[in-house]
């Protein structure tokens, strides 16, 4: 038996290469972070508040407003308090915590495209059968399986990478806890972990961007084949702020764990671009461009405005 001393906590050393930019990475992220706060609770309460809202799709972007809001909230605040040059020490505990939920909420984000996806084609392609399709019970069934999915797919990954033996160094080039940079800290051997660990997000996110477009395909279909230009024009109308978003949350996933080569500088800014900057865009995409959550935040933002004034 050799001596081994485990370690109680890691050092975040934050995004390479950016020292002397930590007030300006504060501003720019603390900005970030609040639009998507304010944001992502502006859409979610305007789709509790509008009646003409409480339909599948909008149940399903309420719940991604939901996951928006707390995504960022894992990884944000501790980042900008190392900014602000306050200690960037994390211990062993909350090292864990955060790499959990942090899958969890990629996950159950990653479950809810893909069953987004599957409303879109429910809705297109089958309107007529939609709301026996996508009755309320079943809308919350797919909502319960995305979270019990995402928690198992967590659970699963957290359990491999920390169960092995951590004994020094403890220092994390990045700016939050994450499997790339924990795992090869690790005194044993990481190859059955790191097998078992990438292939679950690979499978996972592979499979969801395979499910999403196989959804895709029959609706691309159904929409060439309206004969009004009208028609067709809000048929895509329904899917491009979708299909954005999923452009944007699936692009960074498939660059930091799909990559055979690591690089830390690379990975920790596509991992802001992931962590911060994708969050505070949805509800810029799904209120510019679609119409009914416009008029619904216009028609609340109005209400409040009156009952502010009196």
């Amino acid at each position: 038996m050799r001596n081994c001393t485990f370690v109680a906590e890691f050092i975040l050393l934050g995004i390479p290469n950016t020292e002397g930019l930590e007030n300006m990475l504060f501003v720019l992220f603390l900005g970030f972070y609040l639009f998507t706060l304010l944001g992502n609770l502006l859409v979610f309460l305007t789709i509790l508040a509008s009646s003409n809202l409480h339909t599948p799709m909008y149940f399903f972007l309420g719940n991604l407003s939901v996951f928006d809001i707390f995504f960022p909230s894992i990884s944000s605040p501790k980042m900008m308090l190392c900014l602000m040059g306050h200690s960037c020490i994390i211990s062993y505990q909350g090292c864990v915590s955060q790499l959990f939920f942090y899958h969890v909420l990629g996950g159950t984000e990653c479950f809810l495209y893909t069953v987004m996806a599957y409303d879109h084609f429910v809705a297109i392609c089958h309107p007529l059968r939609y709301t026996v399709t996508m009755s309320h019970r079943v809308c919350t069934g797919l909502t319960l399986g995305t979270w019990l999915g995402g928690c198992l797919h967590a659970s699963v990954l957290t359990f491999l990478i920390f169960k092995l033996p951590y004994c020094g160094p403890n220092e994390l080039d990045n700016f939050f806890c994450d499997i790339p940079v924990v795992l090869p800290l690790a005194c044993a051997d990481t190859s059955l972990a790191q097998t078992v660990s990438f292939t679950n997000v690979d499978v996972v996110t592979l499979t969801c961007f395979f499910l999403i477009l196989t959804s895709y395909s029959p609706i691309v279909l159904s929409i060439l084949k309206i004969s009004s230009s009208e028609g067709r024009r809000r048929a895509f109308s329904t899917c491009n702020a979708h299909l954005i978003s999923i452009l944007l949350f699936y692009g960074p996933v498939m660059l930091i764990y799909l990559s055979p080569v690591s690089s830390p500088g690379l990975d920790s800014v596509i991992q802001v671009l992931n962590n911060i900057v994708t969050p505070s865009l949805n509800p810029l995409i799904y209120t510019l461009t679609n119409k009914d959550v416009k008029m619904a935040l216009r028609k609340v933002l109005t209400q409040v405005s009156h009952i502010s004034r009196v």
